[in-house]
């Protein structure tokens, strides 16, 4: 059951004000039930518009009790349902204007727990089926066995024990294939697999205590928290890189 703070004497003539608290006491009592959030966490459902706390004159964050809750309805629908932060943030919105909406069915295995538009290039669709063949694969990206064998030999596409590859294998071939009409070869793209390669070592590091975990909801939770960190890794990656290339074009 999620605590809130309640402030003032008890003659009720406390203001609101006097209720709000801070985002350390917000962990605390969010962690009874979600023992995985962290303070980054909040930081970060902030930022994408989900809740909006006060500020004080010196920029520190105060929750209000709604606040709170809010979040605590945030988490519980990301943890039991698993469904993306714009389908939570629609939801939220339809009960604050007063309409009885139900909640969207859990999605299944196939389907992203956040927003899916950066996990696929604008105008490419990802594969129906879980895998695809390797015909289907050189079809997709519109290259020939030469350049497939060679993405493999650099390990930029992965092909599974059962000789099939998965989505994000044709998302890579579409890519790098893409990448090629420029002039960049798989050698060159060396560097960027590395940086990947790293960059998921820093998802596994935060994830793994939450799969060890004995609560089972917390170790279902993982997989989302790892799309999480990916879509904020993917995002910082972009805006270093276009920070780079205007430092560098300018």
């Amino acid at each position: 059951m999620l605590r809130t703070t309640t402030g003032g004497a008890g003659d009720g003539t406390a203001g609101a004000a006097d209720r709000l608290v801070s985002i350390g006491t917000v962990l605390n009592q969010l962690r009874e039930e979600f023992p995985e959030v962290t303070i980054s966490k909040i930081r970060f459902l902030e930022a994408e518009g989900l809740v909006e706390p006060q500020r004080t004159a010196s920029g520190y964050r105060k929750f209000s009790p709604g606040d709170v809750e809010r979040l605590a309805r945030i988490l519980r629908m990301q943890r039991d349902h698993y469904l993306p932060l714009k389908v939570i943030r629609e939801h939220l919105d339809a009960v604050e204007r007063g309409e009885q909406v139900e909640l969207p069915p859990a999605p299944g295995p196939q389907r992203d727990a956040l927003e899916g538009e950066i996990w696929e290039p604008a105008g490419q669709d990802r594969p129906t089926a879980a895998r695809v063949g390797r015909a289907e694969l050189l079809a997709a990206a519109g290259a020939g066995e030469e350049e497939l064998a060679e993405w493999e030999a650099y390990g930029l596409v992965v092909q599974g024990v059962d000789g099939g590859y998965d989505a994000e294998a044709v998302t890579v071939a579409k890519l790098v294939a893409e990448l090629g009409r420029f002039g960049l070869e798989p050698r060159h793209l060396r560097a960027v697999k590395a940086a990947a390669e790293r960059e998921a070592g820093l998802v596994e590091q935060v994830v793994a205590p939450l799969r060890r975990h004995r609560n089972p909801q917390t170790r279902a939770h993982a997989e989302a928290t790892a799309k999480e960190l990916a879509t904020l890794s993917v995002r910082l990656h972009a805006a270093l890189v276009q920070t780079a290339l205007g430092i560098r074009l300018h």
